[in-house]
């Protein structure tokens, strides 16, 4: 069937109805977003004939999937691509610079130790090598970043992260932590070296990923928040640059600027990264985005 069949009067009419564009009450840009996605997936079952089974299949998957679109949401690309959307208007405005703004990821846990000075994030016994990390948080013009706090999060060496854990032998806030900064913005810590792991076996991530030939594995990595009065809270993690993945994360973390290679010397991988944070246009580029994120 031709695809001109969604611009049928029936059609858009039944896509007006449905989004209240008849109805005075509502949220107007709600409205007007919905129809959008409406008319998008409707030309979609046109052009590609899709039949019932097809459909409902997919709206099945998307609700087994619901306790994995975290997992879901980056490796189809979408969450790179809010990054990409963001900087491409950062460009349009003018604004260049900064330390990459990369993925999330979901999971975070808010209310982790605020820590001062050289913090050890481990808190539980891992015989794999340490981890030191340092460097300096400025500003564009390179000015330190007074009264910053970073957080820190990443998984352990048997690629667990603390609170979503299923062998639940960590404690609380392993290998996470709030370093409150010192006046001229120098951060340090150590912990155990983490690991690469992979989606769920089975689950719905995983089975999506097959279907589409892809793997499911995301190399060795670190989280990061930085917020800082005056600066946009930056977003970011690095991947280390000699892990097989880093070139090939399912989830599109990897960028230029944020592939530093450990500098491994005994039983310690060292790195030395410094991140520029941009300054803020209002209060409202300082906080966080109204994600929802786990909490201890």
């Amino acid at each position: 069937m031709d695809a001109s069949f969604v611009k049928t009067s029936e059609v858009q009419t039944l896509l007006d109805r449905a989004t209240g564009q008849d109805q005075e009450g509502g949220n107007p840009r709600l409205k007007t977003i919905l129809r959008d996605i409406l008319e998008a997936t409707a030309e979609i079952i046109v052009r590609h004939d899709i039949s019932e089974s097809e459909f409902w299949g997919a709206v099945n998957f998307l609700s087994q999937g619901a306790s994995e679109f975290g997992l879901i949401v980056p490796g189809v690309g979408l969450e790179h691509f809010i990054d990409l959307f963001l900087d491409a208007k950062d460009k349009e405005k003018g604004l260049t610079g900064g330390t990459p703004r990369t993925i999330e990821g979901p999971l975070y846990v808010a209310g982790a130790p605020l820590v001062e000075g050289e913090a050890n994030l481990t808190k539980d016994a891992d015989d794999t090598e340490t981890l030191r990390m340092n460097g300096q948080v400025r500003g564009p013009d390179g000015e330190p970043v007074k009264d910053a706090i970073l957080h820190v999060w990443h998984a352990n060496s048997q690629g667990w992260y603390s609170h979503f854990d299923p062998t639940r032998e960590q404690t609380p806030f392993n290998n996470r932590a709030r370093i409150k900064l010192d006046g001229d913005g120098r951060y340090a810590f150590q912990s155990k070296m983490p690991q690469g792991y992979s989606v769920p076996p089975d689950g719905p991530a995983d089975r999506l990923l097959k279907a589409l030939g892809r793997h499911g594995n995301r190399p060795a990595h670190v989280h990061f928040f930085i917020e800082a009065p005056g600066y946009r809270k930056l977003t970011t993690q690095i991947n280390f640059g000699d892990d097989p993945f880093a070139a090939d994360d399912f989830a599109f973390a990897t960028r230029e600027g944020l592939l530093p290679v450990p500098n491994r010397q005994g039983e310690i991988a060292y790195i030395a990264f410094d991140f520029e944070l941009q300054r803020a246009a209002g209060q409202g580029e300082e906080g966080f985005s109204a994600r929802t994120r786990a909490a201890a």
